[in-house]
């Protein structure tokens, strides 16, 4: 089944939005493989070259990381220790 987009929106940020609530539920967990362009692309039957903008954009979020020639995967979140890390004021 499809997932249905809006097309008033761009697609790529519906699919990098879509990647991005998998991660934050879960089915997606940190380390795990992210499906493949080819994959998504069917799944959301819509051209590699958007798949590849909406990984570009979640890379480039610290979502996810990219390992050539195995793929995407969910990126692990720096956790700061309370009292403690960097102020994000600065």
């Amino acid at each position: 089944m499809t997932p249905e987009l809006d097309r008033t929106r761009p697609v790529w940020r519906q699919v990098a939005a879509a990647i991005e609530a998998r991660i934050a539920d879960g089915t997606y967990p940190i380390d795990a493989r992210v499906s493949s362009v080819v994959e998504l692309s069917a799944e959301f039957a819509i051209a590699a070259s958007t798949v590849q903008k909406a990984l570009a954009h979640l890379k480039a979020e610290g979502l996810i990381r990219a390992e050539v020639g195995l793929g995407s995967f969910v990126a692990r979140r720096p956790q700061v220790a309370e009292g403690g890390g960097a102020d994000p004021s600065r």
